[in-house]
């Protein structure tokens, strides 16, 4: 048994457990059972070792409580991700790109999660369906990028990775290999010079991971990130806006400078999605927007990602911007900068060179 997999054998899995962990007053042990019957419950060790305290950043991003069993609004399959699954394993909601379920389960369950309805359950991600998935690929000649995810991949042997690695290197059209992992903040272990020598095979492969919080990155997190960064895996970043866990601009905007420390390029800040379960971490919007123009223009142009809300029942990911453009008129630009300043952008006229002046 590889080290790696010791590791996570010692991770929590019971209400008993957490209770011995963080104390019966802290624990709703019925209320919380019942979230877990709903949804998995796996805190490793290494997270286990960054909760300060009940309720802080990470405990709520991972201990469950007895608000997942306050179902209001929330939609099961949110995202509409099971409409759009052509054959088992497959979604294909873009032109040019599929999602490849290739996992059924994750080192940690993060309470949050928009895939709460598969996994953990190998019968609802099933390992032994991919032929199909492989024959759509292959005949979807269109489809040039790849997006391996699940649960998480890395959860698999690195053979199996070889296996998926392998098979879609050999289908001609597939330009472009992205893995999505949460395993470099949860199982910082698993990241292994042989598993790096594995993804370099196939490269180019593009490793988008996981970071809520700067607590996240811990040293052994930091290293596993340089081992893909150095085997020459592009590292992005994706972000969910948590109520209690980053919904404040000063945490957000150190996160992203940190992940660029890293070499991992900060990617999608995501409004958190409409899942059933995970009601309890839903911001509002105008909170995205305030943390945006807290990183526009206070920070390296690299430190700051799109924000972008995951359109409910399918829609895809929509961009969202802070009103920049005060207003647009057939002669002229008003436009508000970072800092509050307004600015005058002349639109020219046929053979006019445009200018721009302050306000």
């Amino acid at each position: 048994m590889s080290y790696w997999q010791e590791s996570l054998r010692e991770s929590v899995t019971t209400v008993d457990e957490l209770i011995k962990r963080f104390g019966v007053e802290n624990i709703d042990r019925e209320a919380v059972q019942q979230a877990i019957d709903g949804f998995n419950l796996r805190i490793t060790p290494e997270l286990l070792n960054l909760i300060k305290a009940p309720g802080d950043a990470i405990w709520r991003q991972y201990v469950p409580t007895p608000q997942e069993n306050e179902v209001v609004d929330g939609i099961v399959d949110s995202l509409g991700e099971d409409a759009d699954s052509p054959v088992p394993n497959i979604t294909h909601r873009y032109p040019d790109r599929v999602l490849f379920l290739v996992s059924p389960v994750c080192a940690a369950y993060c309470r949050f999660c928009t895939r709460r309805r598969k996994v953990g359950d190998p019968e609802k991600i099933p390992l032994g369906q991919f032929d199909a998935a492989f024959a759509y690929i292959r005949e979807h000649t269109e489809v040039r990028d790849v997006s391996m995810s699940g649960g998480d991949p890395l959860m698999l042997s690195d053979r199996r990775i070889e296996y998926f690695l392998g098979k879609l290197r050999a289908i001609p059209h597939v330009e472009i290999v992205r893995i999505h992992t949460r395993i470099p903040s949860q199982l910082p272990e698993r990241i292994t010079s042989a598993l790096c020598e594995t993804i370099k095979r196939h490269h180019p492969v593009f490793v988008n991971v996981h970071f809520n919080h700067p607590d996240e990155l811990t040293p052994a997190t930091r290293t596993a990130l340089g081992m893909l960064a150095d085997a020459g895996c592009p590292l992005g970043s994706q972000t969910v806006l948590l109520k209690g866990v980053n919904d404040d601009p000063a945490i957000m905007k150190r996160l992203m400078q940190e992940l660029l420390r890293c070499r991992v390029r900060p990617y999608y800040i995501y409004q958190a999605d409409m899942v059933a379960g995970g009601e309890h971490f839903r911001t509002s919007v105008a909170k995205g927007l305030e943390i945006l123009e807290a990183i526009q223009g206070w920070t390296s142009g690299l430190a700051v990602p799109h924000f972008v809300i995951d359109a409910p029942g399918g829609g895809g990911k929509i961009p969202l911007l802070p009103q920049y453009v005060q207003s647009i008129t057939e002669r002229e630009v008003i436009l508000r900068n970072y800092s509050g300043k307004t600015f005058r952008y002349v639109l020219p006229e046929a053979g006019d060179t445009p200018t721009t002046t302050r306000c």
